[in-house]
């Protein structure tokens, strides 16, 4: 199947409100060129080297997302293009995002990472730590960065009944946050093998890769 096919698939799958991420990660940029030349403008990429190569040589108006982990001493590079932060897993980063996006002369969109799954993570915050910092009053003070919503991701399992338990209690929280944060309207849940549970759940945003680019080959990176 063809990306443009693919992605017409995926495209045709996904629920109205619902913004699709097309995760270019690890894919060449001739190859996202196919799916920008079918009018997607929102990609997702996991590391800043990558998603820097690929932001020098392809279209401005593209919106990039990092969805990968952020080490704070490169949120420098990304600082100047990047439309959203996914993956803010500390206050610590926040208030380093902040920091590098005044400086650029920018707000960048952010949301916070929040750990579900089954499988141990080094990253992700846990629920109440999510909102600890969702509802802190020092988020005011952070001119540079706008928290908008919430990002995570599911245990990896074929277990469909977990997954939709996982999703539902990120819902949760991110709608007792929105009670108290109006800012907050974005929630990013769901990938190639389960963003149509996400949405069931109440997903706005869904990212999605393999199912448009195939399988990634990893055996070069």
């Amino acid at each position: 199947m063809s990306i443009k096919e693919a992605l017409k698939k995926v495209q045709d799958s996904i629920e109205s409100g619902v913004t699709l991420v097309a995760v270019s990660k690890t894919h060449a940029a001739d190859v996202v060129m196919q799916a920008y030349d079918e009018g997607v403008r929102i990609f997702g990429e996991n590391k800043v080297q990558e998603m820097c190569a690929k932001a020098q040589c392809m279209p401005s108006d593209i919106e990039w997302h990092l969805i990968g982990h952020l080490q704070s001493n490169k949120i420098k590079y990304i600082a100047p293009f990047v439309s959203m932060i996914q993956s803010v897993d500390s206050m610590a980063l926040l208030e380093k995002i902040n920091a590098a996006a005044i400086k650029a002369g920018r707000v960048i969109d952010c949301l916070l990472e929040v750990h579900i799954a089954s499988e141990e993570s080094k990253f992700g915050l846990t629920v109440e730590q999510a909102r600890e910092i969702a509802l802190s009053p020092s988020l005011k003070e952070l001119t540079g960065v706008r928290v908008r919503g919430l990002m995570t991701m599911a245990s990896f399992t074929d277990d469909s009944e977990q997954i939709r338990k996982e999703f539902t209690a990120v819902k949760n929280l991110y709608d007792q946050i929105k009670e108290k944060n109006t800012a907050f309207d974005t929630l990013s849940m769901g990938m190639s093998g389960d963003y149509k549970i996400a949405m069931q759940c109440g997903s706005t945003m869904v990212r999605v890769g393999s199912s448009i680019f195939g399988v990634r080959d990893y055996s070069s990176k």
